[in-house]
């Protein structure tokens, strides 16, 4: 198996794409340390992978948290003896759908703040245990915001390619350690809560329907669909394991073929 004896954490891991990833990480043969503020989803979680034969523990973390952060990754190597992956897939709220001349400072700063805090905050504590150790992985989500021109996007376009820099930069660093640093650059999971409840508003600031929205921006993929959750886990798995060695500082590309290159 890709991840056979693999120590995973998942930060943001009972949301829609986080449980999936989790999912495929255990059936990859890794531990998988289930991270969140709220425990009731992670135990759930944890138990369906018990139940299908796969290793996790649920931990409370709070990923905004920098003290919190640090005590999780003590917790975690002093439970598992390292870290292989670190996986960050918290989402923060935020408001699409209006134009960004009608936007408050507020509400377009505070979310690209947070993202950058939870992926520097999550993503630097790993590579602090990763470096000595000579190895890991950090891994990133980012969507088509950050390369293509969308309309009414809000804060979260500037947030993701804040998140594609932060990425290049850090793996600059830690690569000579022997740390791989990459993001997966999807279209966004559809078949995620998160996701469509942007579809929606994009959709109705549009005028059209939900299912209206989502042929169009299908249609305008190689492949006429979105990136499911599970194509970002199958994906994931592969970066995360030792056969993509020589992949790092870099965004690989998920998105359909929607974005070039």
């Amino acid at each position: 198996m890709l991840l056979e004896g693999k120590i995973a954490v998942i930060y943001g891991a009972s949301g829609g794409i986080g449980s999936v990833v989790a999912r495929a990480f255990a059936s990859a043969g890794a531990t998988v340390v289930l991270a969140g503020r709220t425990m009731e989803p992670l135990v759930a979680l944890a138990d369906a992978i018990h139940a299908a034969g796969g290793k996790a523990e649920p931990t409370p973390a709070d990923a905004l948290d920098s003290s919190a952060v640090a005590r999780h990754v003590d917790a975690v190597v002093d439970r598992f003896g390292r870290i292989d992956v670190s996986f960050n897939l918290v989402g923060i709220a935020h408001r699409q759908g209006r134009p960004l001349v009608d936007i408050p400072v507020g509400e377009f700063a505070d979310p690209i703040r947070e993202y950058a805090t939870t992926q520097f905050l999550t993503a630097t504590a790993a590579a602090r245990t990763m470096v000595p150790q000579g190895s890991g992985v950090i891994l990133m989500l980012t969507t088509q915001p950050a390369r293509l021109a969308i309309p009414l996007s809000g804060p979260f376009g500037a947030a993701m390619a804040m998140v594609e820099a932060f990425s290049r930069n850090l793996a600059a660093e830690v690569g000579p350690s022997g740390v791989r640093v990459a993001c997966l650059l999807s279209t966004g999971s559809l078949d995620t809560p998160g996701v469509q409840g942007a579809i929606r508003r994009h959709a109705a600031a549009s005028g059209i329907s939900v299912a209206e929205f989502e042929a169009d921006f299908a249609q305008h993929a190689v492949l006429k669909r979105s990136t499911l959750s599970r194509d970002v886990a199958d994906v994931a798995t592969f970066l995360a394991s030792d056969r993509a060695s020589s992949i790092t500082a870099t965004a690989v590309n998920i998105s359909c073929g929607l974005i070039p290159g």
